[in-house]
């Protein structure tokens, strides 16, 4: 008998965050399944991760290497290439996508397509306006959102007509689920994004520092943790890069340090290093999920954080670190004096960690393809 053929999907392969993470388990999980994608532009890190694998490209893959480097501002394009793959061979379609992936057909009766869904399009669906006011285009910023009113409806229309497609969806928090549900009108499984616990190591003994981390651009709010800190006088490493970083320096106090600018990043060991000792973890933005808490809880550091998205799913307010309401400096700066009086235990951390490793991922996707294959 033919074992039954899987096929993954992908938006893109450029960057190395959760997302790629949730490709590299996949293909953990079923390692003969080629990888389709729209461009592969890897950086070193995620190539070497990728090694091996079985890497297919859309039509994309042939633009000009300067425009497959902005594929990102590219949406119809990369409808219609993910909408010509031929995936006829295949019985189950795997997509992980925030994007456009879920825009793969099927071909023949009996395929099956399971979509791991981050979020409905963000830019589209939920935080249209926000886009809308900071599109991220710098100077073309003006032309885009002239543009939006005009360019958004018909690629709305797609991308639901893409989901109505899809045999089951898996939202990755609480939240997307909620989205999936409003915007798609579909039901969904929750399955939590795999995280390498494991690679963390926390000291007994904490620092006297928090951790701020991620790109410095507007929706992360990292400006909230700074300011916090510099009002507060607390000291607080901020980690990463992005369009605000010449304003978050601008505005630190004495008690603030950043560890990379706007052209280098903070490698995987600084940030290992950094949160294995922290007293705190100090999460400002409304994410779908947020991997970054996961890895402070099991690097032993309680996460101060913002009472929405996936971090509702993450963090139990009073026990593994402090949840806000309100993206304000007094809100935050309220949350870590409330996390200055609590004792967090790093090993309790740890353990509640622990339910989002890379094992249990694998495990819950292996069950949940395996309950769709064709008997």
């Amino acid at each position: 008998m033919t074992p039954p053929k899987i096929a993954i999907v992908v938006d893109w392969l450029t960057d190395f965050g959760g997302a790629e993470r949730v490709i590299l388990a996949m293909h953990e999980a079923f390692p003969d399944a080629p990888i389709y994608t729209s461009v592969y532009e890897p950086k070193p890190e995620l190539a070497e991760a990728l090694k091996g694998a079985d890497i297919r490209t859309t039509n994309l893959q042939n633009l000009p290497k300067k425009l497959r480097r902005v594929h990102k501002f590219l949406p119809m394009l990369r409808v219609r290439a993910f909408r010509q793959l031929d995936l006829s061979e295949f019985d189950i379609i795997l997509s992980s996508s925030s994007a456009e992936a879920k825009q793969v057909r099927k071909t023949r009766p009996g395929q099956v397509h399971i979509c791991y869904c981050h979020t409905p399009i963000r830019y589209f669906w939920s935080h249209y306006n926000e886009y809308k006011k900071d599109p991220g285009f710098g100077k073309l910023n003006i032309l885009v959102r002239l543009a939006m009113p005009f360019i958004v409806p018909p690629l709305k229309r797609a991308d639901y007509d893409a989901a109505q497609g899809v045999d089951m969806f898996i939202a990755n928090s609480t939240e997307v689920q909620k989205r999936i549900r409003q915007y798609y009108d579909k039901p969904s499984t929750i399955i939590h994004p795999p995280v390498d616990v494991g690679r963390f190591d926390p000291a007994k003994v904490r620092g006297d520092y928090y951790v701020a981390l991620g790109r410095q651009v507007p929706y992360k709010r990292i400006d909230l943790a700074v300011a916090a800190a510099t009002r507060l006088g607390v000291k607080l490493k901020v980690f990463g890069n992005g369009s605000e970083h010449d304003r978050l320096v601008k505005m630190a106090g004495s008690t603030v340090e950043f560890h990379t600018d706007r052209f280098g990043d903070a490698s995987d060991t600084a940030v290992e290093i950094a949160l294995n000792s922290a007293k705190g973890y100090i999460f400002p933005a409304e994410e779908d999920f947020g991997i970054v808490q996961v890895e402070a809880l099991a690097a032993g550091a309680p996460v101060i954080g913002f009472a929405r998205g996936g971090t509702v799913d993450i963090i139990d307010n009073g026990v593994s670190g402090v949840l806000f309401t309100e993206q304000t400096v007094d809100s935050v700066s309220l949350a870590v004096q409330k996390a200055e009086s609590i004792d967090f235990m790093p090993a309790t951390l740890q353990r509640k960690a622990k339910r989002f490793d890379t094992s249990l991922f694998i495990t819950k996707i292996r069950k949940v393809v395996g309950d769709k294959l064709p008997r």
